[in-house]
Protein backbone atom coordinates (compact mmCIF):
# COMPACT_ATOMS: atom_id res chain seq x y z
CA UNK A 1 0.00 0.00 0.00
CA UNK A 2 1.44 3.56 -1.36
CA UNK A 3 1.06 5.94 1.19
CA UNK A 4 0.43 9.85 -0.11
CA UNK A 5 2.24 12.65 1.81
CA UNK A 6 0.08 15.18 2.63
CA UNK A 7 1.32 18.70 3.82
CA UNK A 8 -0.78 19.74 6.68
CA UNK A 9 -3.62 22.16 6.03
CA UNK A 10 -2.25 25.64 6.93
CA UNK A 11 -5.52 27.80 6.87
CA UNK A 12 -2.47 31.10 6.52
CA UNK A 13 -0.73 29.94 3.45
CA UNK A 14 -0.11 33.00 0.96
CA UNK A 15 -1.18 35.12 3.41
CA UNK A 16 1.55 37.67 4.75
CA UNK A 17 1.74 39.07 8.40
CA UNK A 18 1.22 42.50 5.89
CA UNK A 19 -1.64 41.36 4.50
CA UNK A 20 -3.51 40.50 7.84
CA UNK A 21 -2.99 43.38 9.66
CA UNK A 22 -4.08 45.99 6.55
CA UNK A 23 -7.34 43.19 6.10
CA UNK A 24 -7.72 44.02 10.12
CA UNK A 25 -7.60 47.25 10.27
CA UNK A 26 -9.72 47.89 7.42
CA UNK A 27 -12.18 45.68 9.35
CA UNK A 28 -12.15 46.21 13.20
CA UNK A 29 -9.27 49.32 13.40
CA UNK A 30 -6.96 50.04 15.30
CA UNK A 31 -8.54 50.21 18.73
CA UNK A 32 -10.66 47.14 18.54
CA UNK A 33 -7.16 44.85 17.37
CA UNK A 34 -6.03 46.94 20.84
CA UNK A 35 -8.67 45.46 22.68
CA UNK A 36 -8.15 42.00 20.90
CA UNK A 37 -4.86 41.72 21.37
CA UNK A 38 -3.26 44.49 23.92
CA UNK A 39 0.20 45.14 22.47
CA UNK A 40 1.33 49.02 22.76
CA UNK A 41 2.23 49.37 18.74
CA UNK A 42 -2.11 48.99 18.32
CA UNK A 43 -2.76 51.40 20.83
CA UNK A 44 -0.13 54.06 20.79
CA UNK A 45 0.44 55.73 17.37
CA UNK A 46 0.01 52.54 15.49
CA UNK A 47 0.84 52.14 12.49
CA UNK A 48 1.58 49.12 10.00
CA UNK A 49 5.11 49.67 9.44
CA UNK A 50 6.00 49.97 13.51
CA UNK A 51 3.63 46.92 14.30
CA UNK A 52 5.40 44.74 11.38
CA UNK A 53 8.39 45.49 13.16
CA UNK A 54 7.30 44.47 16.80
CA UNK A 55 5.38 41.56 15.28
CA UNK A 56 8.58 40.17 13.33
CA UNK A 57 10.57 40.31 16.73
CA UNK A 58 8.03 39.11 19.44
CA UNK A 59 6.61 35.56 18.39
CA UNK A 60 3.85 35.47 21.01
CA UNK A 61 2.04 38.49 19.69
CA UNK A 62 2.17 37.79 16.00
CA UNK A 63 0.51 34.04 17.09
CA UNK A 64 -2.06 36.39 18.57
CA UNK A 65 -2.88 38.20 15.28
CA UNK A 66 -2.99 35.51 13.63
CA UNK A 67 -5.08 33.77 16.20
CA UNK A 68 -7.20 36.85 15.75
CA UNK A 69 -6.88 37.01 12.21
CA UNK A 70 -8.50 33.37 11.35
CA UNK A 71 -11.17 34.04 13.61
CA UNK A 72 -12.14 36.83 11.78
CA UNK A 73 -11.96 35.47 8.05
CA UNK A 74 -15.88 34.71 8.01
CA UNK A 75 -16.57 37.95 9.46
CA UNK A 76 -14.84 39.85 7.03
CA UNK A 77 -15.77 37.96 4.16
CA UNK A 78 -12.04 36.97 3.57
CA UNK A 79 -10.55 33.79 1.51
CA UNK A 80 -9.86 30.65 4.58
CA UNK A 81 -7.21 29.24 2.29
CA UNK A 82 -4.28 30.89 -0.66
CA UNK A 83 -4.92 34.44 -0.73
CA UNK A 84 -2.84 35.08 -3.27
CA UNK A 85 -4.14 37.26 -6.86
CA UNK A 86 -0.68 35.71 -8.75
Amino acid sequence: MHMVRRRPLNPLNGITLEMMLEQLVAHMGWEAMGVEVPIRCFSHEPSVRSSLKFLRKTPWARTKVEWLYRNRQKKMNLPLEDATDG
